[in-house]
């Protein structure tokens, strides 16, 4: 009898072997490769992939017998982009007041339907991969289950459910007077008040399906009732969230616009430094020496620099100062030699439109072959997916985008992507 179940169990393995379709090969050519691993441009490139793994990439690299050739012309491949800080169950319209009421009155479900177009948009975009750094209602990640699952459309996303913060800083919801709102947050949602309950939330996080923990030292500049520049924290509540996400192997992206407050997240031990708007050379240097990555999301800044006159006047004020500090901070940030990993906190602008944040890193310093690898290969490595995602070399997944012309003589050719790939699958071709 043992013997016909095991016999059985071979048979079964050997029909599911059999229906499995044979792993499809695409061959992708095009007239340049700019492959992220390093700043030269490789002519006449083919890029194979099997299945989802890109097997060899360029110049005129033999193309498998049977293959699918896919010509995209006087292109330019690249590595499928890694915007590092968006939120993508979300998006800021002009009419700060209406996004307000939309923001209490939309059920989740309806909510989740517009994260869906989102990560569409982005996707098509070019941007395979997205690291969501806060979400409500745990929209965030159904739809990461969703994508993963291939049920719709969208980026890889690695999301952090809730941000953390203080009660009534930055991530604490608007200061509604107690007698016209609900219950009052906590450490499951993202509110804490000491070390232990820090802790508390970095757990609650983790239980829910974070990938990655992002908390709040700072103020923020679209919330009404804190400083943009302040301390939200106390140092050991800072150490408590970063100890506590590093024991559960989570990595700590820090919402940072003052200076003071990224010293202290830094010296808890952050991977990342989002913003930055307030920063100093001197903490620069000192995130340099220790290796901390800088997103700098310049399209926030730019953004809400433009739109400082149609929100309530506290938050222009915060908008107004944060825009005018960002770009002289990120000049610095570049001279100072910082690891620079692209982030638009796409939300406050439109999904889809994220690509505009590589000429905004050019024009302030940036040279263009540096600012593609800080949205493909160092972007991969702040997220720790380096090993599988951020150039196209062998072996890794087959997320590839392809651009008009050569973005090293024109890096807005990267608002251009006309053909994108993830996962070795084809999900735009608009040739």
């Amino acid at each position: 009898m043992k013997n016909l179940i095991r016999a059985l169990v071979v048979l079964c393995a050997a029909v599911a072997v059999a229906q499995q379709p044979p792993s499809k090969t695409i061959a992708l050519k095009a007239a340049r490769l700019f492959d992220g691993t390093s700043d030269n441009i490789v002519r006449n490139a083919v890029v194979v992939i099997e299945g989802n793994r890109i097997t060899s990439a360029g110049a005129d690299a033999p193309i498998p017998v049977g293959a699918q050739v896919i010509d995209l012309g006087d292109a330019t491949l690249l590595p499928g982009f890694i915007d590092a800080h968006v939120h993508i169950t979300g998006e800021a319209g002009p009419n700060w007041y209406l996004d307000f009421y939309n923001g209490i009155m939309r059920q989740p479900t309806e909510q989740a339907h517009y994260a869906a177009l989102y990560a569409r948009r982005t996707l098509d975009a070019g941007f395979t991969t997205v690291r969501n750094v806060g979400a409500d209602d745990y929209v965030d990640i159904g739809l990461r289950n969703a994508i993963n699952a291939g049920i719709i459309p969208g980026p890889r996303i690695l999301t952090a459910v809730h941000a953390i913060g203080a009660t009534g800083g930055h991530g604490d919801g608007t200061p509604i007077p107690p007698s016209k709102r609900l219950p009052q947050l906590g450490p499951i949602d993202g509110v804490c008040n000491g070390p232990a309950e820090c802790r508390a939330a970095v757990r609650y996080q983790i239980k829910y399906g974070a990938d990655l923990i992002k908390f709040m030292p700072s103020g923020g500049v679209l919330s009404l009732g804190d400083p943009v520049d302040a301390p939200e924290l106390s140092q050991d509540e800072m150490n408590a969230i970063v100890e506590e996400a590093h024991h559960w192997g989570r990595k700590v992206a820090a919402h940072c616009h003052g200076d003071l407050a990224a010293k202290m997240a830094i010296q808890a031990g952050v991977d990342s430094i989002e913003h930055g708007s307030f920063i100093k050379p001197d903490t620069l240097a000192l995130m340099k020496e220790k290796g901390v990555y800088l997103v700098p999301t310049l399209m926030a800044g730019q953004t809400v620099g433009e739109k400082a006159g149609s929100f309530p006047p506290s938050i222009a004020a915060k908008a107004r100062a944060a825009h005018d500090a960002m770009f002289a901070m990120f000049r610095n940030a570049v001279k100072v030699g910082v690891k620079i990993a692209l982030g638009t906190d796409s939300a406050v602008s439109p999904h889809g439109q994220n690509a505009r944040e590589f000429g905004l890193m050019v024009d302030n310093g940036l040279t263009p072959a540096a600012a593609l690898r800080a949205g493909t290969a160092a972007g991969a490595t702040l997220l720790g997916m380096d090993a599988s995602l951020g150039t196209i070399t062998a072996g890794k997944l087959a997320d590839l985008v392809a651009v008009p012309g050569n973005p090293l003589d024109d890096i807005h050719q990267t608002e251009h992507v006309f053909f994108v790939m993830k996962d070795g699958q084809v999900v735009r071709n608009s040739r």
